[in-house]
């Protein structure tokens, strides 16, 4: 495991979800191009919660607590049950960035982590470097939603007019 690349992935990608977030209405940050897809704000606050309760924790676990049962998480229901499209994005993107500053801040004391150590999850084994490297994947992922979510309100806010020209999507 690279640990300083994947540590400056995580801090790039909380720049760029930052940058993703600027300038956005209320109504925009509430949006959802269709029903069951989720808002910008949805997004935000299931990275947040994925922050503190999923990622950084099961890391730890695996390399601090073998063992241990994991904490339990729903990150689909969540969305509804933690009511994420109610909240402020501001204030949203201000709880993320606070949690990956925690993380960022604890990541560099796991210089000397056995990254090959294992755990036993229902889907099968996990390395450490496993779960690191999909925390850093999962980050691209929402990237990429939210980039979607910024083309299909901007495809929504044109109408009638559309943006062909600008190329295939």
């Amino acid at each position: 495991m690279n640990l300083e690349y994947s540590i400056n992935q995580l801090a790039s990608h909380a720049a760029a979800i930052q940058a993703l977030t600027r300038g956005i209405l209320d109504e925009q940050a509430r949006w959802k191009p269709a029903q069951n897809s989720w808002s910008v704000l949805e997004v935000i606050n299931h990275l947040y919660d994925e922050e503190r309760e999923d990622f950084r924790v099961r890391l730890d676990y695996i390399l601090h607590r073998p063992g241990q049962p994991w904490p339990p998480i729903d990150p689909a229901g969540w969305v509804t049950s933690r009511e994420y499209n109610q909240r402020d994005l501001e204030e949203s993107v201000k709880n993320f960035l606070s949690e990956r500053e925690r993380s960022l801040t604890w990541l560099p004391e796991l210089a000397s982590a056995n990254w090959a150590t294992t755990c036993p999850t229902p889907w099968g084994q996990i390395t450490a470097g496993d779960m690191f490297a999909a925390w850093i994947a999962h980050d691209i992922l929402h990237l990429r939603q939210l980039v979607e979510l910024h083309w299909a309100y901007n495809v929504h806010k044109v109408k009638p007019y559309t943006v062909q020209y600008a190329g295939d999507w």
